[in-house]
Order: C-alpha cells, then sequence, then structure tokens
C-alpha cells in the first residue's frame, strides 16, 4: 500500500510540473510582450509642452539626416548641436546642422564632449576652431559622459577637475557666455562637478526626472531614444525647467 501511495505522488508530481512550466512560461511571454509595449511607447514619450513649454533636441553626426524643419514643428524651440570631442574630434555635420537649424528658425548651442585624458588647452583649440564666436549662439555646453579610468594611463580625480576648470574657463572665454555643465550620472557620483562648480546644469535621465545632482538643474535630457519623423535614428529630446 506505501509503494502505490508514493507511486500515485510521483505521478501527481509528473503532472504538476508541466503545469508550472506552462504557467512560467505564460508569464514571461507576458512579460516580454509588456516589456515591449511599453519600450514603444517609451520611444514616443516626452514630457508635456503644457507644463514643459521650452523643449528641443541635442543632435549630432550620429544621428544621420536631420530635418530641422520637422523639430521645430514637433513643438521645439532650440537644438543644442555636438562640435567637438575631446582635442581633435569633430562632428562633420556640425556646420550643415548649424545652418539648417537658424534656417528652421530654432535657436542653436554648441556642445564639447569633455576627454578626461586630454589636457584642457588642446579641447578647447578644438571647440573654438569648431564654433563660431556668435552672440547669438546659445551658452555652451560641455557634455561629461566619459570616466578617467577609460584613459591610457592612470588620471588622478585632481587632475581631471583641474582641467575641467581651466577648459570652462577657456570656452567661457571665447563664447562670451557662462557654459552648461551636462554630466551623466556616473560623473556626478565620480567627480561631482554640480559641487565644484557654480555653473547651470543639464542632466540625464530618460522619462523620469533626474536626481543625481547636488542641486536644481536647468535642462534635462528627457528621452534618449525619441523616435520622430525627423530622422532615421532616435533623438535625444530635452527640455527646460520652467
Amino acid at each position: 500500500m506505501a509503494k502505490r501511495g508514493r507511486g500515485r505522488r510521483r505521478a501527481g508530481a509528473k503532472r504538476l510540473f508541466p503545469r508550472v512550466g506552462k504557467i512560467v512560461l505564460l508569464v514571461l511571454v507576458l512579460l516580454l510582450v509588456a516589456g515591449a509595449y511599453a519600450w514603444h511607447k517609451g520611444r514616443s514619450w516626452r514630457p508635456d509642452e503644457a507644463v514643459w513649454p521650452d523643449q528641443g533636441a541635442l543632435v549630432g553626426a550620429a544621428d544621420g539626416a536631420v530635418d530641422f524643419g520637422t523639430i521645430a514643428g514637433l513643438g521645439a524651440k532650440f537644438v543644442y548641436l555636438e562640435a567637438s570631442d575631446g582635442a581633435g574630434r569633430k562632428d562633420i555635420a556640425f556646420g550643415q546642422n548649424l545652418a539648417r537649424a537658424r534656417t528652421a528658425g530654432l535657436a542653436v548651442g554648441a556642445t564639447h564632449r569633455f576627454d578626461p585624458c586630454a589636457v584642457a588647452d588642446g579641447q578647447s583649440a578644438n571647440f573654438v576652431t569648431m564654433v563660431p564666436r556668435d552672440s547669438d549662439l546659445l551658452p555652451p555646453v560641455i557634455l561629461l559622459e566619459t570616466m578617467a579610468d577609460q584613459c591610457p594611463s592612470r588620471v588622478s580625480d585632481a587632475a581631471v577637475q583641474s582641467e575641467l576648470t581651466t577648459l570652462v574657463n577657456q570656452i567661457e572665454a571665447h563664447s562670451g557666455k557662462p557654459a552648461i555643465l551636462a554630466p551623466v550620472e556616473e560623473f556626478e557620483a565620480a567627480y561631482a562637478p554640480s559641487r565644484r562648480f557654480d555653473r547651470q546644469l543639464w542632466l540625464t535621465r530618460s522619462w523620469v526626472e533626474p536626481d543625481y545632482a547636488s542641486r536644481p538643474w536647468l535642462m534635462w535630457t528627457a528621452n534618449r531614444w525619441y523616435k520622430t519623423e525627423a530622422a532615421q535614428e532616435p533623438l535625444r529630446w530635452v527640455v527646460v525647467r520652467p
């Protein structure tokens, strides 16, 4: 009798396991579908214009051909254009994008991507050769996205902060306007530019307002994958704090 009882329990377990497996598989499929739907909806999301009236985009050569008239038609009032990167890399689309954005009636600003591996003098010279001294341009932006641990040789935190300070001063001297600092969360955690520099901040976090700086920000990249008819590639959609 005991053997038959154990046999019945084993048979019941065999019937139960396939049923549990099907349930788990169904849950996984539903999660994948829900995730895909959320991703699709997220790519088309941007903050409400009624709350965030000043909206725009960050554009570079990697975004491909961009129709700035369409960007303006979407409600954008400005664009920032990638101009220079480190001491020698340049955005080949900057000049053309600048002319087209202005023709579309958009306010335009230029960005420089800070390279912690390079000294400030070479980086500011790179920016100056790309960006004209033009009072109509928006304040310059320094993108802070690269950590010093990616440098071929060791660079101390003090050296990063020193070169960034010099770069800020040099770019401001060229533009005649205070620079805006745009640290990603990792850079802020490593070097704390929001505490060390009394400059306006531009933070990045898709779909959720960022809170990783030590003080309030001015600009926010609200969606890094904003899909529009203005470009084949997703754009980085930006808003200004009301």
